[in-house]
């Protein structure tokens, strides 16, 4: 293992993760999945934790859990569900809201949730569905969410981005597929490598600005999560196979969260650091500190990136800069 990529805790799992009690942190997509095991995981460290879900029904299924986790451990944190459709710019603005009085000091941002090779859509803004899901709603809730985040000593911002990424093409004058054929990967992959030049481009605006937040970003690796279903054939018990297979030559969903729980929780983690497993490919194994591609390293595409995401959400982080 490289200096480079080497961590504090070689082997980390969820018995690693210090003390949160007294820390807020919210989790977006925290219904199902990766976000599910974040969000259980921090509350059995003692963290209060907001659960930022589109689907409500599953909202309150995930919200009892974690309240179980939290009793388990003898805690009585207040732990809240919000309402968040990250596709649509009117929900993430409401969700802003709703966070802050819910949580006007936060301590950990997660953006977790996500789409992955879905067919061709828009969301309620006309953005392509995929790049308006993963980067452009999560870039708004960000913004709507500094004043909470700068209002602890020091904040944290982890954006899961993927493997996907690798490979991928930006287009910043074409994310709605105008002028492309749409390839549902390649769309997945445009937006994964959105949220790694996001969180590269969030840790040095913070940095410029003297603020003292840290952004992060993260992969699972290959987690068998319901992001994969959309590979299953429409036979019964085609997705159960799919998952299994997918924990053979990849990570369990439990595995595949401890990436993102090692950016939210861990001291050593450095501002614009890119953490995730990186043994056969970066499907499997331990927390690293994770390569990433040649684009993902491009500061000029990751500020037209941005300069283009403010053009179309209207989120101008005024809050770094004390506006």
């Amino acid at each position: 293992m490289s200096a480079r990529s080497a961590l504090s805790v070689r082997r980390f799992d969820v018995s690693d993760i210090p003390d949160q009690t007294g820390k807020t942190i919210l989790i977006t997509g925290a219904n199902n999945g990766l976000g599910l095991h974040a969000a259980t995981a921090l509350a059995g460290a003692g963290a209060r934790i907001v659960l930022a879900c589109r689907n409500q029904t599953t909202g309150r299924a995930a919200l009892d859990a974690v309240r179980a986790r939290s009793q388990q451990r003898g805690s009585d944190a207040d732990h809240r569900l919000i309402q968040l459709d990250l596709a649509d710019l009117a929900s993430v603005r409401d969700a802003g809201k709703a966070a802050l009085d819910a949580a006007p000091a936060l301590d950990v941002l997660i953006n977790n949730a996500g789409l992955m090779a879905v067919p061709f859509g828009r969301t309620a803004d006309g953005f392509e569905m995929q790049i308006g899901t993963n980067h452009l709603g999560h870039f708004a809730l960000t913004d709507a969410l500094l004043p909470a985040l700068l209002a602890t000593p020091a904040p944290r911002v982890v954006t899961l981005s993927s493997i996907a990424h690798r490979g991928a093409r930006m287009d910043t004058d074409d994310f709605a597929f105008e002028h492309r054929r749409y390839d549902r990967m390649g769309a997945y992959g445009q937006s994964k490598l959105a949220n790694l030049l996001f969180a590269g481009e969030l840790a040095r605006r913070a940095e410029t600005a003297g603020a003292p937040l840290t952004s992060v970003a993260a992969h699972p690796g290959v987690a068998a999560t319901n992001l994969f279903d959309e590979f299953a054939p429409p036979i019964p018990g085609a997705k159960p196979i799919l998952h299994a297979g997918l924990r053979v030559v990849g990570n369990s969903e439990s595995r595949g969260a401890l990436s993102q729980l090692y950016a939210a929780t861990m001291p050593d983690v450095r501002n614009g650091d890119y953490l995730g497993p990186t043994l056969l490919f970066g499907t499997r194994g331990p927390v690293r500190r994770s390569p990433r591609s040649r684009s993902a390293q491009d500061e000029n595409l990751a500020r037209r990136l941005w300069e283009r995401s403010v053009e179309l959400t209207g989120a101008d982080y005024a809050a770094l800069d004390g506006r």
